[in-house]
């Protein structure tokens, strides 16, 4: 899939799916040499960013943003990314600091669940690719340079509803995601999709909505490149004539009449003859 292809698949997503901001594309880059021109970097104009924000940038205002561990002030984002090198003692410690979880012992459960993610055949494959990268660029999709490793698309649950659909229309695989309300966007939206090849659904969590300004009301979608075009080609197809479309299509009530309210009945009754749809006088 060229950059074309891209633009003109996320334009389609985009617009068929009325979505209220750009899916967004992200690539993971080994080299500082592979960020673009057109890419912002916070630390070339003083600032550092959290991922997330950068995700934001991309989809809201259609820039391309460049993050590394140097423009990253999200540290434990940066070591889930094995952007920098910490101990998983040293990560762990930062987490139990932190307060997310009851006590060490439930971080420890935590970090082994998530490790189980990259288990089985490949994961030690897994593992090393995440180290040999040292940054993403993101970008709305429609504005694509090159093809991206992830793909992100924020919306509401109707968005999603229709994304799972098409990504499960030809049901070769599921999609199934665990949630614990932290590091949805930047791990579970770019980083566990591009790494495993598998959809994750994303319920931005406490920084995600503190830093990035997501919306109460908005979940996202992660997915592998590789599956963005089956995406768009199955949409609404689930159910044919059935689906409910977007903007949803609901079922209205019909055979209804004044009868239906005490005041209807009674302004019915009170209307002129010559009213449409009047009574007797």
């Amino acid at each position: 899939m060229d950059a074309g292809e891209c633009r003109n698949l996320g334009e389609s997503l985009y617009h068929q799916l009325h979505l209220p901001t750009w899916p967004v594309g992200i690539f993971y880059i080994k080299d500082t040499e592979e960020i673009p021109e057109t890419a912002i970097r916070p630390s070339a104009i003083g600032q550092k960013w959290s991922l997330c924000q950068g995700v934001t940038y991309a989809r809201r205002h259609g820039w391309h943003v460049a993050m590394t561990a140097d423009d990253n002030f999200c540290t434990p984002a940066s070591a889930f990314h094995k952007w920098v090198k910490v101990s998983d003692a040293d990560l762990i410690e930062s987490q139990v600091r932190q307060g997310w979880h009851k006590d060490r012992k439930a971080e420890q459960n935590r970090f082994d669940f998530f490790n189980d993610l990259f288990s089985g055949p490949g994961k030690e494959q897994a593992l090393a690719r995440m180290q040999e990268y040292i940054g993403f660029v993101c970008f709305p999709l429609h504005l694509a340079i090159r093809e991206p490793d992830s793909i992100m698309v924020f919306g509401d649950g109707t968005h999603l509803n229709h994304m799972i659909q098409a990504l499960c229309y030809e049901y070769t695989t599921p999609v199934m995601s665990a949630f614990e309300g932290f590091g949805e966007t930047c791990f579970k939206g770019g980083l566990v999709p591009f790494i495993t090849g598998r959809p994750q659904v994303v319920i931005p969590g406490m920084g995600d909505r503190a830093f990035a300004g997501i919306t109460p009301d908005e979940l996202a979608l992660g997915l592998p490149a590789s599956r963005l075009s089956a995406l768009v080609k199955n949409l609404f197809k689930s159910g044919g004539d059935l689906n409910i479309g977007q903007p949803v299509k609901t079922l209205l009530p019909m055979g209804l009449d004044e009868s239906i309210t005490p005041g209807f009945v009674y302004l019915k009754d009170k209307m002129e003859p010559n009213t449409p749809g009047g009574g007797a006088s």
